[in-house]
């Protein structure tokens, strides 16, 4: 017995300084690298305020929120305000569009995006290279309410460009777009790969650069062709890059750009079946309602379940090639 707690003491003691030396490790380090850690500083700020801080705000989705009692003094209503989108009649037309429009967008944006990435990379001049990359990128800072005045410029039923001048060079009558459903998983598809897929390239771009040249010189040497260097050496070494792209991309599966589908389409009721989303429907009920819990719970359930989507598609991974999976 004298001898099992002399066991314990002393590995209680083996810890205690394993513990202070850890600690002293860490600031150690901390010391060390003092330069870097303020300059990783102000981002760590700004990741803690607009990402951290505002999640006890999670709170919200299960209350009875009112202004007067505030967010603490708000009665709880427990799973009441998920009710909302699970009674609605409408649940599965904008869980349909919702997803079948994100997995549509990011196939899409990753194929192009890649093969914009390996084109650009093939150009022998640099200038016309980064001139096309700039070019490229410029859509993604766009606003969707400037992009849908643009789409607007072109769909006008009166005035527009494509009925004006298209439709009409082809002896075609003019089309009302604002009112044809069959159209629009097209023109949204569209709109959303113009804005996109220059942000995305040059993501590949970076990565690309980051091959070793010498791999291209033997392939070279031993006779390969370009396209033969693109499948057996670009592709592959950035195939990494494109599964982590891609698992973070499932994260978002069940949430929509919300100016994409209410800007574009302008609010358009005959679009609704092909056009409306949860972020879409969610805001004009609740802009009538103005119920914040409501919102807070389907902001909520959108999050856990990509957030479930981003778990299962790396266990997918994992199981397939361990060493290609995010964690």
């Amino acid at each position: 017995m004298d001898t099992l707690k002399a066991k314990t003491v002393v590995q209680g003691t083996s810890l205690r300084s394993h513990s202070k030396s850890g600690t002293a490790l860490f600031f150690h380090l901390l010391w060390k690298y003092r330069y870097l850690t303020m300059m990783m500083l102000p981002t760590l700020i700004v990741l803690i305020l607009n990402n951290y801080l505002p999640m006890f705000g999670v709170f919200i989705a299960f209350k009875n929120m009112n202004y007067i009692d505030g967010i603490w003094k708000s009665p709880w209503v427990g799973f009441d305000n998920f009710t909302f989108l699970f009674s609605s009649g409408s649940l599965w037309r904008i869980a349909r569009n919702t997803v079948l429009y994100s997995l549509a967008f990011m196939i899409i944006n990753l194929g192009l995006s890649v093969a914009i990435a390996v084109a650009i990379n093939e150009l022998r001049g640099r200038l016309l290279a980064k001139g096309y990359q700039t070019f490229l990128i410029m859509p993604y800072f766009l606003s969707m309410v400037v992009i849908s005045y643009l789409a607007y410029a072109f769909l006008n039923p009166d005035k527009g460009f494509l009925n004006t001048t298209v439709l009409e060079l082809l002896g075609k009558d003019h089309v009302f777009w604002y009112s044809e459903q069959a159209y629009w998983p097209y023109i949204l598809t569209l709109v959303n790969a113009w804005k996109g897929v220059g942000i995305g390239a040059v993501i590949y771009i970076a990565a690309i650069a980051g091959i070793d040249p010498e791999y291209y010189e033997a392939a070279v040497i031993d006779g390969a062709s370009k396209w033969r260097q693109i499948f057996h050496i670009t592709l592959p070494s950035i195939q990494p890059i494109i599964i982590i792209m891609t698992i973070l991309s499932m994260g978002h599966v069940f949430n929509s750009d919300f100016g994409l589908f209410f800007q574009v389409p302008m609010d358009s009721g005959a679009l609704y079946p092909v056009t409306d989303t949860v972020d879409t429907y969610v805001y004009r009920v609740l802009m009538e309602l103005n119920d914040i819990g409501m919102s807070s719970a389907a902001a909520l359930a959108q999050s856990v379940l990509g957030f479930i989507m981003v778990i299962l598609t790396n266990s997918a991974v994992r199981k397939i090639n361990k060493d290609q999976a995010l964690f």
